[in-house]
């Protein structure tokens, strides 16, 4: 028995169709733990007069997104697409979005897209608070 599970699980690794979402999901479980625990960690340390985790994890995050997609992009071209999408789209996705939103940012101003760049850049976070506060609204107004 145990011969065929090890059997079907190198099948599914073969389908290219499964290879993708189970890359993005194994690095979303490492990515989200890796959030969860290091929040947890900052929290039992500094506090939570000020979110340190949060802006620990999005700082790192951004960092991590700029190493590594600048590795594959400029560095290194032969890393097949379920690691980056791995790294990328699973472990930095769920570690951070706001990796990502940085290097969308950064993406548009390297490519001289000024007004879009600053609608985005700053429209995400000006209009992020404005729909926490309207989903916080829309929740109290439930019955």
């Amino acid at each position: 028995m145990t011969r065929a599970l090890y059997f079907m699980g190198l099948l599914v690794f073969q389908d290219p169709a499964l290879r993708t979402p189970i890359a993005i999901s194994l690095g979303a479980i490492a990515g989200a733990l890796s959030r969860y625990y290091l929040t947890v960690w900052f929290t039992q340390r500094f506090g939570t007069s000020f979110p340190y985790g949060t802006f620990v994890i999005n700082l790192t995050g951004c960092l991590g997104m700029g190493f590594f997609s600048t590795l594959v992009l400029e560095r290194i071209v032969a890393i097949s697409s379920e690691l980056r999408l791995l790294v990328a789209t699973g472990f930095l996705g769920a570690y951070t979005t706001f990796s990502t939103y940085g290097l969308e940012t950064v993406s548009l101003l390297r490519n001289q897209n000024l007004w879009y760049a600053g609608l985005y850049g700053v429209g995400s976070a000006v209009l992020g608070v404005v729909s926490i506060q309207l989903g916080t609204i829309l929740a109290r107004g439930l019955k």
